[in-house]
């Protein structure tokens, strides 16, 4: 490429986002988020921290509900997944009970926290938001955490359709993702954008996530056998961790591209999105 093929090059990338202002803002608000960051640091967190809790409350809780945790667990890896392997990682240790008591599970969900407040981190840089005093969101990172715990323990009737079928059952998911997505997105940001702009993100990560479930359950299982018979309990580790942060780059990205299709198009009118952002 010569020097006047490299400039005329350069002349149209610069152009992109001017005859497509909305692909170039969707780019540039991946970017300022730290999307790939973000993304690995809300895996981090929910391996560390909120998987921790779940494996705390099934010792506690009853055996159907914990019967219930690891089918949802096994709806979420794929069907196929190794269903001995997450049995094993939910069951109840000798004196588990006895070791942690009510205290100790109340220390766990504090420290599960750091879930909610990574997230909600993410939230308000993708709204251009200062974060909000701890005081306010305290309490909302308690009540997040236990809609996501209730999230992921329904998954399994969820994809069952409660006994009405797949397909009634993957519209059930789409739904809950999105109610799902759409209450996170309020709670988190203190209520300080309404519900209607924040509806396209909603959408975008219910609908991505279900996507990625369905999607990733049919490879999920083998790539999970393959890694333990490998690397034994450490390539399951990976790999679960590996999925958590797909998961996470879907949410990301779900909750920032929405906060661009708010403001943009005939969206901000339709959903009543603050405009002091936008770029004329």
């Amino acid at each position: 490429m010569n020097r006047k093929q490299l400039g005329e090059w350069a002349r149209t990338a610069q152009e992109i986002p001017r005859r497509t202002p909305v692909i170039g803002r969707m780019l540039g608000r991946l970017i300022s988020v730290n999307w790939m960051e973000a993304s690995a640091r809300l895996a981090a967190q929910t391996f560390l921290a909120a998987l921790p809790l779940l494996i705390v409350l099934a010792a506690f809780a009853p055996k159907a509900v914990k019967d219930v945790l690891v089918d949802s667990v096994q709806a979420l890896l794929g069907e196929d997944a190794p269903v001995d392997d997450i049995e094993e990682t939910f069951a109840a240790q000798g004196g588990t009970k006895d070791t942690y008591g009510a205290v100790g599970v109340l220390v766990t969900l504090i420290s599960a926290t750091a879930l909610s407040r990574a997230l909600q981190k993410v939230c308000e840089r993708c709204w251009d938001l200062p974060k909000a005093g701890a005081r306010m969101a305290a309490w909302r990172w308690l009540v997040w955490l236990l809609g996501w715990m209730a999230a992921v323990l329904f998954q399994a009737p969820l994809r069952h359709g409660f006994g009405g079928g797949t397909w009634f059952g993957l519209l059930l998911s789409l739904v809950t993702a999105v109610l799902l997505w759409w209450w996170t997105q309020h709670l988190l940001l203190g209520a300080r954008i309404d519900w209607m702009p924040l509806l396209p993100g909603a959408v975008l990560a219910g609908v991505g996530m279900v996507t990625f479930v369905q999607v990733s359950g049919v490879f999920m299982p083998a790539t999970l056998e393959r890694s333990t018979d490998q690397f034994g309990s450490l390539g399951y580790v990976f790999t679960v961790l590996s999925w958590l942060i797909g998961c996470c780059c879907v949410v990301v990205a779900g909750v920032a591209l929405g906060q661009v299709t708010a403001v943009s198009g005939p969206f901000p009118k339709w959903l009543g999105t603050p405009l002091a952002d936008e770029e004329s």
